[in-house]
């Protein structure tokens, strides 16, 4: 009978990558980053919207765009942090403007990254390194709190340490807060700590590492009901502009705010009822 330990050292060997294998970066234009073990899975349908039904946010799609085009050229670009009202298409926006660059044409992978898989990314920036590739490299959401250490490894693709950030690696990253700390354990810092300017800073001067910041706003309500005739539009739903109004402003009545999120949520209950399948 096979020793149970050798079954499970050749289950993990059968998992595991061979020792200085490199992804298949053809596979797909983007991929999700995993651990344990590393690996990136490809991702051939990504779910995002069309960059044209992103309204309201006009400026930052810009200056994102160039950005970003200006990176998959070979040329000089700066990471990015997306922040601001939730629900309001910062990360939308990161996955349409990938979109929006391969179709002109230009080669550029999509990595997604998760927060609590930073402590991983010098890994990461190991095998994309060599890569004739460019790649972005996106983390949805991205906070800490006031004990959380994973800030630290997210220097590793702002800074790069010795080694430099890749120059084939650029870094975005969307999340509610300008200073991706709770703005009350910032202030609790200052407040208690003996020198409190040093307390705060490592924390706060993170998000001095993104060469752009890019802020995002509620929408007023012109924006809200654009944003759905918007969709209606896209998607062949016919409603009158009387009824649509109506209904839209009762659905972000019953939920408390209005935001693109909630432009969307109304706009798929009104599909459903109009029988357009999305």
């Amino acid at each position: 009978m096979t020793d149970p330990l050798i079954r499970i050292a050749e289950a993990l060997e059968r998992l595991s990558p061979p020792a200085g294998a490199r992804p298949d970066f053809a596979a797909a234009d983007a991929f999700v980053w995993h651990v344990r073990p590393d690996r990136l899975e490809p991702v051939p349908d990504v779910n995002r919207v069309d960059l044209s039904l992103l309204l309201g946010i006009d400026r930052s799609r810009d200056t994102l765009l160039e950005n970003t085009l200006q990176f998959a050229r070979g040329l000089a670009a700066n990471n990015a942090l997306l922040w601001g009202a939730r629900g309001m298409g910062k990360s939308s926006l990161v996955k349409a403007i990938h979109a929006e660059v391969l179709a002109r044409g230009l080669a550029l992978k999509l990595v997604e990254v998760q927060r609590e898989d930073l402590p991983s990314i010098g890994r990461l920036l190991n095998l994309l390194r060599g890569s004739a590739a460019r790649f972005l490299l996106f983390c949805d959401d991205l906070s800490f709190s006031h004990d959380d250490e994973h800030y630290k490894s997210l220097k590793a693709v702002l800074d790069g340490g010795i080694e430099g950030r890749p120059r084939n690696v650029v870094f975005y990253a969307t999340s509610n807060r300008r200073h991706l700390m709770p703005r009350d354990m910032i202030e609790n810092e200052r407040s208690t700590a003996i020198n409190p300017g040093e307390a705060v800073e490592e924390k706060v001067s993170l998000s001095d590492r993104f060469g752009l910041w890019l802020g995002f706003h509620p929408c007023t309500q012109d924006e809200y009901l654009a944003m759905i005739r918007g969709y209606c539009d896209a998607h062949g739903v016919a409603i009158d502009d009387a009824t649509l109004r109506a209904e839209a402003i009762e659905w972000q009545a019953t939920r408390g705010s209005r935001s693109g999120r909630v432009a969307w949520q109304y706009f798929t209950d009104l599909a459903g009822r109009r029988g357009v399948a999305l």
